[in-house]
């Protein structure tokens, strides 16, 4: 029907935020898709978006369009989902989003080995610096750390992880006294730059009954924005640096890096994957989930903490 395919052909436009996107991602002229746009305003007789080759904004008219032609979309699909889960292949889009560095060391060989499986499924996996909207960018699940804030999001822990505090063993054997991490602030700190910030602040809780908690404003001589990077100024003796289980346990395993404090813990830092509450989850999507859950700890040793 056409009026489908315009509602397809209008969540496109919306996903990709412009004439010039729209027309790459679907591989047709920019006069095509402006022409289609216009045709399709002149047959609902309402303006849905005042425009630009670069930048495209929706009127009222238009968020309302799209608002329910994403729900009648979504209602198809999970029709044709529900008719079509007796058989045994799973099939159709998967659309993943993870950070950079874990997306590509466990999430990348996981979605690899699923759709080895699964070879009806079309996965794409968006790796980005943070968290895309699932919503607003189309993607079907998010690997997330932390609890996610959006309660309309439907949460799978797959990995226990906390961060960790520690340094090379050449810079072990040369520090200055660390009895607390209160003591980081006369250390140099390798700092993560996630913001525009000249120091971090490292949190830490005590292993007892006391709940003690400490935050530490860290500094030091050596940054970076990457977490691969900072890793490996602590492998070359630089300083102390705080990272994730996930990332650093091999190091930790065979002494290239030495745990500094164990009597405190950095903060929980868990992964989930998440996607968005409905009717009805298409099978690939809770079997995608399913196979993160199940396969995710066997590539990372479990933490001697995690309840």
């Amino acid at each position: 029907m056409a009026q489908l395919d315009d509602l397809v052909f209008f969540q496109q436009l919306a996903r990709a935020g412009s004439l010039t996107a729209t027309a790459r991602d679907l591989g047709l002229s920019l006069s095509a898709v402006s022409k289609r746009l216009k045709q399709l305003e002149a047959r609902l007789g309402v303006e849905l978006a005042s425009r630009t080759t670069r930048r495209l904004s929706l009127t009222a008219e238009g968020e309302r369009y799209l608002e329910r032609g994403a729900a009648i979309l979504e209602e198809l699909a999970e029709l044709e989902e529900a008719l079509g889960e007796q058989q045994a292949a799973l099939s159709g889009p998967l659309r993943v989003n993870a950070t950079f560095g874990f997306g590509r060391r466990h999430v990348a060989p996981l979605l690899s080995e699923f759709c080895a499986r699964h070879p009806g499924v079309e996965a794409t996996l968006e790796l980005s610096n943070y968290p895309l909207s699932l919503g607003e960018q189309g993607f079907d699940v998010g690997i997330r750390v932390g609890e996610p804030p959006d309660s309309r999001l439907v949460a799978r822990r797959i990995l226990a992880n906390r961060r960790v505090l520690c340094a090379s063993p050449d810079y072990v054997a040369r520090m200055a006294s660390l009895a607390s991490p209160a003591d980081l602030a006369t250390h140099p700190c390798l700092i993560l730059r996630e913001n525009e910030s000249d120091y971090a602040v490292w949190r830490f809780h005590r292993r007892s009954d006391s709940g003690e908690e400490q935050a530490v404003k860290v500094a030091g001589p050596l940054a970076s924005n990457d977490g691969e990077v900072i890793v490996q100024l602590a492998l070359d003796g630089h300083g102390i640096v705080l990272r994730s289980w996930w990332d650093i346990h091999h190091h930790l395993a065979h002494g290239r890096l030495v745990e500094l404090l164990p009597e405190w813990r950095g903060v929980r830092a868990d992964f989930h994957a998440v996607y968005q509450q409905r009717r009805h989850v298409p099978a690939r999507i809770r079997a995608f989930v399913a196979f993160l859950e199940e396969g995710m700890p066997g590539r990372v040793p479990a933490l001697s903490d995690a309840p």
